[in-house]
């Protein structure tokens, strides 16, 4: 699973013009299922981010995880995080897992954040979405399982 990680000071995602999900100060997350990733690849990435000290102290520095900080996560799943651009200009996308996996490891990853005691916002799997963020920092971090 790959996870693009964005602090934000709002964020929200609408799906056929309707709002799905949105939260104020907290994480945009976007996730991509891999082939080959399991319920164990997501629920250590769901404990990653929940622990990311990305979130200023009292003294300004980037010190406090979302749990400490008491934000939300906004999840949105992003099969094009798994585009491999080696070969020409095209992205090819053989490396993400197909869409049930897809949407079942997506699943998993909102049900793991929930039961670390995040508030969680979320897309709509396999939508056609459009996604608004106030960036706050800019803070943006990759993160895959090693």
């Amino acid at each position: 699973m790959r996870c693009l990680v964005q602090r934000v000071a709002s964020a929200s995602v609408s799906c056929n013009g309707a709002e799905v999900g949105k939260i104020d100060s907290g994480l945009l997350v976007f996730v991509c299922g891999m082939k080959g990733d399991t319920a164990e690849t997501v629920e250590y990435l769901a404990k990653k981010v929940s622990r990311l000290r990305i979130f200023r102290d009292e003294a300004g520095k980037m010190n406090k995880s979302i749990l400490e900080a008491g934000g939300a996560i906004l999840v949105v799943s992003q099969f094009t995080l798994a585009a491999d651009t080696s070969r020409g200009n095209r992205p090819g996308f053989q490396d993400a897992s197909s869409p049930d996996d897809g949407e079942r490891l997506y699943r998993h990853y909102i049900s793991c954040t929930r039961e670390l005691g995040i508030r969680v916002a979320e897309g709509v799997f396999g939508g056609d979405m459009v996604v608004a963020l106030a960036n706050d920092g800019p803070v943006t971090i990759w993160l895959e399982k090693p």
